[in-house]
């Protein structure tokens, strides 16, 4: 859903879709995917940060829409670090769920969702491999419902969640219209 969506809204908008990491660094996620916990979270903290440059170089030309930021790193770190329930996570209005001062902010985050068993049978329709990020989440249910909650409770911006289960048009349309709300396009 959400390489859909992010591919959609650039066509719509005639946008300019960036990935975190960001290209010029990519080809290292595999092998910093397997490091350590913090050397993991440093490589995609500094892919965030090299992103924002090239987010601010794009938007002088035209919409720029990411496909992952700065939430997306924050929620894995925070859902790895804590085991447990999601009464575990730290509370509500902890500084771990505030967007860092020092990082170009963006005016809009969706937070696809989608229920678990459509996730998989999505996944399994794709024919793609699964990345361990997939595999985590489909086999600890634990983990995905720390990572959805920390998703929820970022702030500064806050994450708008859209349901992803309708069909490919709907979540489009739903995903333009709060572009259209809150963004000055």
């Amino acid at each position: 859903g959400k390489t859909t969506v992010t591919q959609s809204v650039k066509d719509t908008l005639n946008g300019i879709l960036l990935r975190s990491p960001p290209a010029c660094i990519s080809q290292w996620r595999t092998i910093f995917d397997d490091e350590p916990a913090p050397i993991k979270r440093a490589f995609y903290a500094a892919g965030n940060y090299i992103l924002a440059s090239e987010i601010a170089k794009a938007s002088t030309q035209a919409p720029v829409i990411i496909d992952r930021y700065w939430h997306s790193t924050a929620a894995y770190t925070i859902a790895t670090e804590i085991n447990g329930k999601i009464q575990d996570l730290p509370p509500v209005h902890d500084e771990v769920y505030h967007w860092p001062e020092d990082l170009l902010k963006p005016d809009l985050v969706l937070l696809l969702t989608v229920d678990p068993e459509e996730r998989v049978r999505r996944l399994q329709h794709r024919g793609t491999e699964k990345t361990k990020e997939e595999a985590e989440l489909e086999a600890n249910s634990l983990f995905r419902q720390r990572v959805e909650e920390s998703y929820r409770r970022m702030v500064n911006p806050a994450c708008q969640e859209v349901d992803a289960s309708p069909s490919k048009e709907e979540v489009l349309n739903t995903v333009l219209q709060l572009i259209k709300k809150h963004c000055d396009l």
